[in-house]
């Protein structure tokens, strides 16, 4: 059986990620902190300006994580997790919680799930279109 070998997410492409979010966040006058992981679930880049909110770093973390273990977006299940949704039982032991608010994308390449991005700190549309932004850039 051949496999296909897929270019890992590298720094660089991380570095491209935030710094397109961030910039999509001060074009809309947002301040907001971005977060990406590596297909492992290890952190890749991080970005959390001091007039953030605190809490908006383990936000964008966690959005980050849950798009990259459900290998969807964080906008899209939201209603899953609604009771009587499809994730509405869904255990919370992995290695952090997950977080279902807008803001969280999966980063494919070729077809594969390579890493992921969250961005925390505006209103959840405002989040998922900035981390919408920077994925977009990638490509």
């Amino acid at each position: 059986m051949r496999t296909t070998a897929v270019a890992p997410l590298t720094t660089e492409d991380a570095e491209l990620l935030v710094a397109t979010a961030r910039r999509a966040a001060e074009d809309a006058g947002v301040t907001v902190s971005v977060t990406i992981l590596d297909a492992g679930g290890h952190l890749l880049a991080f970005r959390r300006d001091d007039r953030a909110v605190l809490i908006s770093g383990e936000t964008s973390t966690r959005k980050a994580y849950t798009a990259l273990q459900l290998n969807a977006a964080t906008a899209d299940l939201v209603d899953a997790v609604q009771p009587g949704g499809l994730f509405h039982t869904l255990p919370t032991a992995l290695d952090r919680p997950l977080l279902f608010i807008a803001g969280g994308l999966p980063v494919h390449r070729d077809g594969r799930l390579i890493g992921a991005i969250g961005v925390g700190g505006g209103a959840p549309d405002q989040d998922h279109g900035f981390a919408t932004a920077a994925v977009q850039a990638l490509a």
